[in-house]
């Protein structure tokens, strides 16, 4: 093909089956410019007219071939291999390679030569059979993901698990399965899937369905990232499958059921040793047969969500944090209370993704101030390291007011005794500061290093808000006073 790109009539566009041939080359001869000249060839710059451009440099297209430009057609296969990843890599279409090679023949060799680089993949939506999108393909890895909604899409995708290409699947992202899909899309996950890196199930509504004892048929040795939402698999089997998954990094399970039958946990664990994040979301008996099988060295990401459990005991969980390096560090907490849950993380820094997370799904304010004070009491979570704690809500509190609500305040925020700075919303900033002055005034020792409070919604020159007041004068007067700061 030429170097220099011309534009194609209507007719031409729709022969080749592609219309973005011309704006892609643009693209991309344009892109060869911002590159920095020790990358790419120079050439000899053109005669100048003086005074200004040239009228042949005026009439030139923006993807003519000019003199002093290096167009894209010039450079060698390993610059366009670079180029051609950066394109890829910016394209959140999953098949975003189909145009580079309908450009031309020596763009398509050159794709179909660097398919690692490129991380080429052929992604499948179950709108049609699998087998006729890989008679048009070289040999690739195959992604699966819902594609719009289709009445034969789940027949499809589960034609496609039992076939004999089932061994070139690289990832599997299935979402909202019908219960009368399950059984069958069950069953075609107990073979080996030796390319698969990335798998994600999540059954539809509310409805916890079973995962046979023989998932993924005991090989899945690729396998970085497994989520599975609604899809109930006994500790033991889980942990049968995990154990020869040496390169998972990502662990992310999920169902409701307020019923689990108590068992014995085994003498030795499993050791997981790529496994960094580990996110759970269910009963808290599930999760402790769970963390009494395994071993994880190099977790550093924790998020654990439990439904209302009063009284629970979770000796396993915290065993795994007492044994987590990175939360020894975690210098930032968020208190977060919704409609819904009471939620606790730790992190290093503010702008830090949580290294640490657990959350109580309740409804009650109360009693999710009780449940994460136990928790927080049980001196399983990191807080002795703690220098500044966050206290949000999501909703206007309700039934905050008390003497029974000021000891539950008491009791959650007592075991922070290294934090400096307060900071808090402003709907439940009134009420913990109510709290905190009750107990300053009865001269109870709670949060002593206090040095700083940051109020959401307080002008630098405001002065101090009445119900403020009584707070910094109680502080003041039992020897431990604060600096009022607004926050934005």
């Amino acid at each position: 093909m030429s170097a220099i790109w011309q534009a194609k009539s209507p007719a031409e566009k729709n022969r080749t089956g592609d219309g973005h041939f011309t704006t892609d080359a643009c693209h991309l001869n344009n892109l060869t410019d911002e590159l920095s000249p020790s990358l790419l060839p120079c050439t000899a710059p053109s005669s100048t007219t003086i005074g200004g451009p040239s009228e042949a440099s005026l009439e030139a297209s923006p993807c003519e071939h000019r003199q002093d430009r290096v167009t894209i057609n010039t450079l060698p296969d390993d610059v366009l291999v670079e180029i051609f990843h950066f394109c890829v890599d910016q394209d959140i279409r999953t098949n975003g390679w189909h145009t580079l090679v309908h450009v031309c023949q020596r763009w398509r060799d050159v794709v179909f030569a660097s398919p690692r680089r490129l991380n080429l993949r052929l992604w499948y939506s179950g709108k049609r059979p699998m087998s006729e999108m890989l008679d048009v393909w070289p040999v690739l890895p195959v992604e699966i993901s819902r594609g719009p909604n289709m009445s034969h899409f789940w027949e499809n995708v589960a034609a496609a698990l039992e076939s004999e290409h089932h061994h070139r699947i690289c990832k599997i992202g299935l979402f909202y399965i019908p219960t009368t899909e399950w059984e069958r899309l069950a069953a075609t996950m107990q073979k080996p899937f030796p390319e698969l890196t990335y798998l994600r199930f999540r059954a539809e509504g509310n409805t916890v369905t079973s995962l046979p004892d023989s998932f993924l048929g005991g090989s899945a040795p690729l396998l970085r990232e497994l989520w599975l939402a609604n899809c109930y698999i006994a500790p033991r089997d889980l942990v049968i499958a995990l154990s020869v998954m040496s390169r998972l990094e990502i662990l992310a399970l999920g169902f409701r059921s307020l019923l689990y039958p108590a068992s014995r946990p085994p003498l030795t664990r499993s050791v997981l040793p790529a496994l960094t994040q580990l996110t759970f979301r269910g009963v808290h008996e599930y999760l402790e047969d769970l963390l009494a099988q395994i071993k994880a060295p190099v977790l550093n990401h924790l998020g654990v969500s439990f439904y209302t459990n009063l009284g629970f005991v979770i000796p396993q969980l915290g065993w795994l944090i007492s044994q987590t390096e990175s939360f020894k560090t975690c210098d930032t907490a968020i208190v977060y209370t919704s409609s819904r849950a009471i939620r606790f993380t730790a992190s290093r820094g503010t702008n830090r993704f949580p290294e640490l997370s657990l959350e109580v799904r309740c409804r009650e304010l109360n009693l999710q101030l009780s449940l994460l004070a136990q928790a927080c009491s049980s001196s399983f979570l990191p807080l002795s390291t703690l220098v500044q704690l966050d206290i949000l809500d999501g909703f206007p509190p309700r039934h905050l007011e008390g003497d029974v609500v000021t000891a539950q305040w008491l009791e959650l925020l007592d075991p922070f005794t290294a934090v400096k700075d307060l900071r808090l919303s402003r709907q439940i900033g009134r009420h913990v500061c109510q709290a905190l002055k009750k107990l300053a005034e009865a001269r109870v020792d709670v949060l002593p290093a206090l040095q700083n409070t940051l109020w959401e919604g307080l002008e630098p020159l405001d002065s101090v808000p009445k119900y403020i007041e009584g707070f910094v004068a109680a502080r003041k007067l039992s020897g431990h006073p604060v600096v009022v700061h607004h926050w934005e």
